[in-house]
């Protein structure tokens, strides 16, 4: 009787194996073309007027001089627009940041609380701060491996120490997402902006709801 009982679970098996795996390679394409919502890790910033401010290494910003400005002019946009609802003008603009930073060049050994009175008294600054951003591996001029990273944290004016952060965050990305793509294949300038693009999208999506691929690139 177990013997014939086997068979019969084996014969079953056998017939819904194929439809099974039919119906788990469906659901695998669908979530690779699919995204799914991710709630924000940090919500802070919601109803506060903030700045961004962005610090590179002089190596980083010798070999990448537009990067300081396309990261904090892309970051401020996209906190702007969708992480510090209800108050969406509560934001210093980009470039009134960078002409703060550029007169002042002495702002890295300043207190934040100095750096937001500064900027016009903010209640947060959302700091960024880049340690790497190349291109490929040293010594391989034939292939990109393009990497940015860094951290990013929220400095709140507001509390009782203002000088600390209440939320920081490390951030990784690369670019291109395989092997084998060289000069022929993509250009330098669309990797360094593809690169500075997932950076800033990465640190964005910490402060806010947002749509994510089940399987993300980065």
């Amino acid at each position: 009787m177990r013997a014939i009982v086997l068979l019969l679970m084996l014969g079953v098996c056998a017939a819904v194996l194929p439809s099974c795996q039919a119906v788990a390679a469906a659901e695998a394409n669908r979530r690779r073309h699919s995204t799914h919502l991710v709630k924000a890790d940090f919500t802070g910033l919601e109803g506060k007027t903030i700045a961004v401010v962005v610090a590179a290494d002089r190596f980083i910003q010798s070999d990448h001089p537009d990067l300081v400005d396309y990261v904090t002019t892309n970051l401020t946009k996209r906190l702007s627009q969708s992480a510090i609802r209800p108050n969406p003008s509560g934001y210093v603009p980009a470039k009134e940041v960078l002409t703060y930073l550029y007169d002042n060049p002495a702002w890295p050994s300043k207190p934040m609380t100095e750096i937001a009175k500064g900027l016009g008294g903010v209640e947060r600054i959302v700091f960024v701060e880049l340690s790497e951003f190349r291109l490929r591996e040293p010594g391989n001029q034939y292939e990109w491996d393009g990497v940015a990273s860094g951290t990013v944290a929220v400095v709140a004016v507001d509390s009782t120490t203002p000088d600390e952060y209440v939320y920081q965050k490390p951030i990784t990305v690369r670019y291109p997402d395989g092997k084998g793509y060289g000069p022929e294949q993509v250009s330098m300038s669309a990797v360094m902006t593809e690169l500075a693009r997932r950076f800033v999208e990465r640190t964005a999506w910490h402060f806010y709801d947002h749509e994510e691929p089940y399987e993300p690139k980065y």
